[in-house]
């Protein structure tokens, strides 16, 4: 008995620590999308609670019902080839949960993977989220900005963000607005969000893609429609112009801060496919005719790391970084162009 107090004194403390711990950010969405998905993972956990509590409640009768006892000893029961009723039931009973749920599933995927109901009537605010080593590049082609590290958004608009990497597979999410979605080098993935609160949210890569992996932070900040305008005007009329040979520099360099500009870099280095809709900031269409290549050529300045066929046993430890690395961009307390 004495060595199992220190089991139950763990056990309390955990239940009265647990209760002063924040929220869970899924499970606090503050947009349809991250709502959807919010709903979709209660509904999940309370049917498997409810598999849970049916499962316990028989163990707990079948232990107490059939317990050895005095009264009972010698009894031998009859024999039984089976009972059909219970065998039906133990098979169709999770053939109807795996069912509901999987129904579940789709349609939440379709409704995630799409403009949300409310906004359906609205032409998205196009976003291309590229990511290089460790960091998030935001252009904004239809303003003609772009920002690295940080996005802001207006509420109540839908979002559509087009993402693709310019080094190893990565993933976006913005937990409170939306699930993750994968950035691949050679392609584009779009995700669907849409914010119906005011406020700052973290987002993050959430692909184990290397050593900087955890300095990919960034803030999402979704600001009133007024405030989004004037910062988008405040931007055009004070951040300097987004050059080539800047961004080559940007994707060169491996951890950044917070930086603002009043070009985007679709001018000189398209994403892959076809984008020709959007506009540049200066009124030009985007060339599309070697965008593919201007990327895979970007790309190579961030080539994915190369295999090594030793083990983490054999090797050395990284060398320090010459420099202090700087802090998650969202506990930044000043930024350029913010």
């Amino acid at each position: 008995m004495k060595k199992k107090g220190p089991l139950y004194a763990l056990f309390l403390s955990l239940i009265l620590l647990l209760p002063g711990c924040s929220s869970i950010a899924v499970l606090n969405p503050k947009g349809p999308s991250a709502r959807t998905l919010s709903d979709t993972i209660l509904l999940s956990i309370l049917v498997m609670l409810g598999v849970l509590a049916v499962v316990y409640i028989l163990y707990i009768f079948v232990l107490v019902k059939y317990r050895a006892k005095k009264s009972n000893e010698g009894y031998i029961p009859e024999h039984e080839e089976g009972n059909k009723v219970l065998e039906a039931i133990w098979i169709i009973i999770p053939i109807i949960i795996v069912a509901f749920l999987s129904v579940v599933t789709v349609k939440t995927t379709n409704e995630v993977e799409n403009v949300a109901a409310d906004y359906q009537d609205q032409t998205p605010l196009v976003i291309y989220a590229s990511s290089s080593n460790w960091k998030w590049h935001f252009s904004y082609p239809e303003e003609g900005i772009e920002t690295v590290n940080y996005v802001n958004m207006p509420v109540h608009r839908a979002v559509e963000f087009r993402m693709y990497s310019f080094g190893t597979i990565t993933s976006l999410w913005i937990p409170q607005l939306a699930g993750q979605k994968y950035a691949m080098s050679d392609m584009l993935t779009t995700l669907h969000l849409s914010a119906d609160t005011e406020g700052s949210y973290i987002g993050k890569n959430a692909n184990f893609s290397g050593k900087g992996f955890a300095h990919m932070e960034f803030e999402a900040l979704v600001l009133s429609n007024k405030g989004y305008e004037d910062w988008v005007k405040e931007v055009k009329e004070t951040a300097p112009k987004l050059t080539e040979e800047e961004f080559k520099g940007l994707l060169a360099t491996d951890y950044l801060g917070r930086k603002t500009y009043s070009s985007t870099h679709l001018e000189f280095s398209p994403p892959p496919g076809d984008h020709g809709e959007h506009m540049s900031g200066g009124g030009k269409e985007m060339d599309m005719d070697n965008g593919n290549q201007e990327h895979q050529d970007n790309k190579e300045i961030h080539p994915s790391p190369e295999p090594s066929s030793g083990t983490e046993f054999d090797s050395k430890p990284d060398p320090e970084v010459d420099q202090p690395l700087p802090s998650s961009p969202v506990d930044e307390s000043t930024h350029e162009g913010h």
